[in-house]
């Protein structure tokens, strides 16, 4: 099974290690766990922009007056 080595400062060894023992778990399964967790975040905002994309269409349609945060004069900025 690969591994990986990740040097830290020291103070950052701290803020790992307390952040892991906050959750109950090892520094191994902590940032094991914090890697695939980030993995599985990108997966979703990827596929719910995707999702948005596709349905974009049909709300703008459903929605006229609605107008996107991003093309509005008031100075909004999109989410």
């Amino acid at each position: 099974m690969p591994s990986l080595n990740v040097s830290f400062s020291d103070e950052e060894m701290e803020g790992v290690r307390a952040a892991a023992a906050a959750e109950g778990k090892s520094l191994k399964q902590y940032l094991h766990d914090l890697g695939v967790r980030e993995m599985h975040r990108k997966r979703f905002v990827a596929g719910a922009a995707a999702w948005a994309d596709r349905l974009r269409n049909e709300f703008d349609e459903a929605f006229p007056d609605e107008v996107p945060p991003s093309q509005r004069g008031d100075g909004a900025a999109a989410a």
